[in-house]
């Protein structure tokens, strides 16, 4: 294993990633969605929005699945609210994410790997980078997202069931919603602890409760979004 290798390796245990924007040297991708390809049977897609009239970098949203999700149902609970956003869509080595199965390593490691290929090709506007997940991927998303806020501008969770960061890195402003009548992750275990906990750490949390269950409605998807957009 080379030294690099070695390095990456290293990082994926700890929940760090070293992938970083930086000047695309790659042929951009169309329009569309793109497999990752670079994952065997679970993979994950890039969802390429139509290029900007003024040429400027696009915002990122990395989406992750819940447990026993995939790519593409994932797409759908945030693709209308950010028609504008490159949305890369990775999808977990087993069942759901490594540290809910016991520790960092194989799920990091992956998606550094597609953000490497994200950042080599498309002009990412480093301002506007968020980690975002639903039910399992809100949980793995806030723990990423607080461990690598030097990456992370924004953590967007739907309905997250708990946080185990490693060491917090930078700070990134923070979303979460719930549903009240939740009935997998009921929201008085989960976000209702979870807020006051980052509020308390210096975080700066927007938090929306609504009336229904373990969804995503599209309208908190979009104010998710909007947080984004504003920077």
């Amino acid at each position: 294993m080379t030294s690099d290798r070695k390095d990456e390796a290293a990082a994926a245990s700890r929940g760090r990633l070293l992938a970083r924007p930086s000047a695309a040297t790659g042929e951009p991708q169309p329009e569309g969605l793109h497999p990752i390809g670079s994952g065997g049977r679970r993979d994950g897609l890039l969802r390429v929005p139509p290029a900007r009239a003024d040429g400027q970098p696009l915002p990122l949203i990395v989406m992750l699945h819940g447990a026993g999700g995939e790519a593409l149902g994932t797409l759908a609970l945030i693709a209308a609210a950010a028609p504008d956003v490159l949305i890369l869509l990775p999808e977990s080595r087993g069942s759901t994410w490594d540290i809910i199965r016991g520790a960092f390593g194989p799920d990091v490691a992956f998606l550094d790997a597609a953000l490497r290929g994200v950042f080599q090709r498309h002009a990412v506007d480093h301002r506007r980078i968020a980690l975002a997940g639903f039910s399992d991927g809100a949980s793995y998303a806030l723990t990423l997202a607080i461990g690598n806020g030097d990456l992370f501008t924004h953590a967007l969770a739907f309905s997250p069931g708990f946080a185990v960061p490693p060491a917090a890195v930078g700070r990134p402003a923070i979303y979460i919603s719930h549903g009240i009548a939740d009935a997998v992750l009921p929201i008085n275990a989960c976000s209702r602890r979870l807020v006051p906990r980052f509020r308390a750490a210096g975080y700066a949390v927007q938090y929306h409760e609504f009336p229904d269950g373990h969804i995503v409605p599209p309208e908190i998807a979009a104010e998710a979004v909007a947080l984004l957009a504003a920077g």
